[in-house]
């Protein structure tokens, strides 16, 4: 296909976002789901919207924003480590006042260049060129450059680091079966500004997944260790305060000329405070009455009207965010799939949403694939059967065992859970309940028998597949591991056209769905309640904390 020129630039756009625009004035393609497709290829965000007829939106706001102040946020403070090991995004926004991304996820589906200026794919998305920003400097007064870029890629592809989820989305650029590190080819510096990434395969997702939250560009000099102790970043704030379950503070970093003042607007703020009052939502709503916090990092449930009674104002946004009832097939007798599949059918995702979530999302399907991505297959999906669940059970020689459901004790993710077994006890199957405060559920989340996680949106399905059910990846968390699943899911990647991709989709939701991988009750909306005088702190689809966006009026 030859390639076509927007009038909004006259810049050749990759070949396949015509065709994109197409789909869309067909009907068969959402707006979301092309903006994420078509920038993720490279066309620029005012290109993108060009190419089906519309201006790019400015971002609203209420008054001109005001330098100056200090906004407090309640959000739990979990103890930080080498951003590719990260595994919370709390870590990651208190490390985003320093530390940056090479491209950033916006609301509207669309992918923003931060410390890239630009990208491109080839026609088969086997090669990418990275254009890195010009001007950018690192607050210790050095140039941010193309080696940068490549050195953190390099790092990313480490497959020999136990935790390290990173690699597995960049497969395509390691030695797999050899050093399991970055092959010697793959990452090629072309000059100091240029970076050209040689694919094994094609993959939709490289530069998508350059916007989840462990990709954030670290200073060559970084060892691993601690980021408090010598936070060299390119980002506008610098770390005052931390500790773990108490309390986190950035200052701005009043030596150092930020790149995207000039690009982005801001910083305005000049402190952030993150104050730990734990998972009890009661408590924070007492912090906010009281006026120690100006926002909350969530507000769920009943909470939202309680918070809008305080006069307070409440944002919300739609992602592809939920939790998953995963069971452990490395574990018995979950290493049985009729166990898992009576389990699952014993469950009616809609009673979930309503008990566990106030009915603020919409009911999932048990296969992690959600309506918004762009290459969901509908129809998959199974009514539950709790009298035969609990026949299934019995034919399984597992009528009579107890099952522990174990949850953390944040106030949605438990109740969910209490609905859970409360709908396999009236099956008629034994369940008992387990809670275990956040501050020590986490050092374990991967290896519990039976329990709960969050799971948050990622913009591509594929994503979410390779990061939480592919063989033996460091957030495979069910122990789940099917040959076929890896075949399809490594074909889905190579894929560029969205109906192709869908039907290869349509399979892997299919053995999500046959093999009982998970119960997925819902997928979530996400709430935010700021006090008045406070703008622009709306809740990110992946909870992402834009410091530079956020203001407060003296």
């Amino acid at each position: 296909m030859k390639s076509v020129e927007t009038p909004l630039s006259g810049k050749a756009l990759h070949p396949a976002a015509a065709a994109y625009a197409r789909e869309v004035g067909a009907g068969t393609m959402s707006r979301r789901e092309f903006l994420t497709r078509a920038t993720a290829l490279g066309v620029a965000i005012p290109s993108a919207y060009g190419l089906i007829g519309l201006a790019a939106p400015a971002h609203a706001q209420e008054a001109p924003p005001v330098s100056g102040g200090t906004l407090r946020m309640n959000m739990e403070m979990r103890a930080l480590k080498d951003p590719r090991i990260w595994d919370w995004n709390e870590m990651a926004n208190v490390c985003g006042g320093w530390l940056e991304y090479l491209v950033e996820y916006q609301r509207d589906g669309s992918l923003r260049p931060m410390l890239l200026e630009s990208w491109e794919a080839n026609a088969d998305a086997t090669q990418w060129t990275l254009r890195v920003r010009p001007g950018v400097k690192w607050n210790n007064g050095e140039d941010f450059t193309a080696e940068d870029v490549a050195y953190n890629i390099r790092r990313w592809c480490d497959g020999a680091l136990e935790g390290n989820s990173m690699s597995t989305r960049f497969d395509a650029l390691r030695d797999v079966e050899g050093t399991n590190q970055a092959r010697e080819d793959a990452i090629v510096v072309v000059d100091p500004l240029t970076v050209q990434l040689n694919l094994t395969v094609p993959d939709i997702a490289t530069v998508v997944n350059m916007a989840d939250y462990p990709a954030v560009m670290v200073h060559p000099s970084y060892d691993g260790g601690d980021l408090i102790a010598n936070p060299i970043g390119t980002g506008p704030y610098l770390p005052e305060f931390f500790a773990v379950g108490d309390k986190a503070i950035l200052v701005r970093n009043a030596d150092h000329v930020w790149w995207g003042t000039e690009v982005l607007g801001g910083p305005y703020l000049d402190r952030i405070e993150y104050v730990d009052y734990g998972t009890d939502p009661a408590a924070v709503m007492a912090a906010a009455g009281s006026g120690e916090i100006d926002a909350t990092w969530h507000t769920t449930g009943d909470f939202i009207a309680v918070y809008e009674d305080l006069g307070w104002t409440t944002t919300d946004v739609i992602t592809a965010g939920t939790m998953v009832v995963r069971f452990n097939q490395t574990a018995a007798p979950y290493d049985n799939r009729d166990v898992r599949k009576a389990l699952q059918r014993a469950v009616d995702n809609n009673v979930l949403l309503t008990l566990g979530y106030n009915g603020l999302g919409r009911v999932a399907e048990n296969h992690h694939a959600c309506p918004i991505h762009p290459e969901y297959a509908p129809g998959v999906n199974e009514a539950p059967d709790p009298a035969g669940a609990k026949a299934a059970l019995d034919a399984a020689g597992h009528g009579d065992t107890e099952f522990e459901l174990i949850s953390v004790d944040v106030e949605w993710q438990s109740t969910t859970c209490d609905a859970v077994a409360a709908q396999m006890r009236d099956a008629g199957i034994k369940v008992r309940r387990t809670v275990i405060p956040s501050s020590t559920f986490w050092n374990d989340w991967t290896k519990y028998p039976f329990s709960a996680t969050e799971w948050n949106m990622r913009p591509l399905g594929v994503q979410i597949y390779n990061l939480a059910y592919k063989s033996g990846v460091a957030w495979n968390e069910s122990g789940f591991s099917n040959a076929e699943f890896d075949t399809l899911l490594a074909e889905a990647n190579a894929i560029s056209d969205v109906d192709a991709r869908r039907e290869v989709m349509a399979k892997l939701e299919r053995i999500m769905l046959d093999e009982g991988v998970v119960i997925q009750p819902y997928w979530r909306s996400l709430f935010r309640s700021a006090r008045p005088g406070v703008h622009n702190v709306e809740p990110h689809p992946t909870h992402l904390h834009q410091h530079y966006r956020w203001w407060i009026e003296a």
